[in-house]
């Protein structure tokens, strides 16, 4: 019975677990090199220090299903686009979520993919681009993304791709990183560069800013869209071990247009420019990195998706809020 309902969430040509299949982007129009996203993920799963350096993603991945837990209806069918090594699925419960898919290009990532417990909710994964991800229109309750959507070429395109994916008073939630997402390395290393080349190459994938998210959703056709913006910043203990943790959590620059290679001197250099530039102070071996992070909510249109409450209508002000959160019972209506 779940291999039946699964499959025909599938696309009549695509099986439970099928090969890679890539979007069919006009070659003028990339940002990224998918298929070296693809080899980076693939080798950052097969390290042994893998698991260590997943701390971003799972609690971006934690946030996420925290916010599954505020929709009151069940998501029968619940698809995870850019399911990594599993973020979001190990939080999941069987109250608001029956079936999880799992859905990323990286057969690595998606052998080791940490689902849902089986006594909460069963699991299944697909080894297939996400940008081009294998379902029928309609199929889904509810589909999640955590930091993977920041890798898509076509981003209007994969909005688009979400809504259809959902049925009526379905829900998109997710992250993406963002805007100003290690500024403190890309400044480091292009001062680095133009010190000792006299110019400078990409090295830091360019982000998506963070006002464009709502435009993109609501372009899409998805309503009732919420967003809100958040930095972590995490000290590390000198430039490399930042570049190794980001290789680990296949995050390495993918971009088309990225610079071959970094000479030794240059990085030398771009690791002394970090540290005067942004530690704390002298007296610190800390080098902060800053991850900025917008999470969103938009929903499919439809007959029972929540409303807006009217104008005026609210019966506490903003003002009174501590007094609201003390004593919530004395602001409860009661029949």
């Amino acid at each position: 019975m779940l291999l039946r309902k699964i499959c025909t969430r599938l696309r009549p040509q695509t099986s439970a677990v099928c090969r890679c299949r890539w979007a069919s982007t006009n070659p003028s129009n990339l940002v990224f090199d998918r298929q070296t996203k693809r080899h980076q993920r693939d080798w950052a799963a097969a390290q042994p220090d893998f698991d260590l350096a997943q701390y971003v993603k799972d609690e971006i991945g934690y946030r996420v299903a925290d916010k599954v837990f505020d929709l009151t209806k069940f998501n029968d069918v619940v698809i995870d686009l850019g399911c990594g090594a599993g973020h979001i699925g190990p939080h999941l419960i069987k109250e608001n979520v029956g079936i999880l898919l799992q859905c990323d290009m990286s057969e690595g990532l998606v052998r080791r993919s940490k689902g849902a417990p089986d006594s909460e909710c069963p699991t299944s994964r697909v080894i297939a681009d996400e940008a081009v991800p294998p379902y029928r229109d309609g199929c889904a309750d509810l589909v999640v993304s955590s930091l993977a959507a920041h890798w898509i070429n076509d981003l209007p395109g994969w909005f688009a791709t979400c809504l259809r994916l959902l049925t009526p008073d379905g829900a998109l939630i997710g992250a993406v990183l963002a805007g100003d997402t290690l500024y403190q390395l890309r400044v480091a290393l292009q001062l680095a560069e133009a010190e000792r080349l006299g110019g400078f190459g990409i090295h830091i994938s360019p982000f998506v800013q963070a006002q464009d998210i709502g435009s993109l959703m609501h372009r899409a056709g998805f309503d009732m869209i919420t967003l809100d913006s958040d930095e972590i910043e995490i000290g590390y203990p000198n430039m490399f071990a930042l570049l190794y943790d980001l290789q680990l959590m296949g995050e390495s620059n993918a971009s088309i247009r990225r610079s071959a290679n970094l000479r030794r001197d240059v990085l030398i250099a771009a690791d002394a420019i970090y540290k005067a530039m942004y530690s704390p102070g002298p007296d610190f071996d800390k080098y902060p990195a800053t991850f900025q992070i917008v999470s969103f909510i938009g929903w499919r249109p439809g007959p029972l998706m929540p409303k807006a409450a009217k104008r005026g209508s609210q019966n506490v002000s903003l003002k009174d809020l501590s007094k609201v959160i003390e004593a919530p019972e004395q602001y409860t209506k009661k029949d």
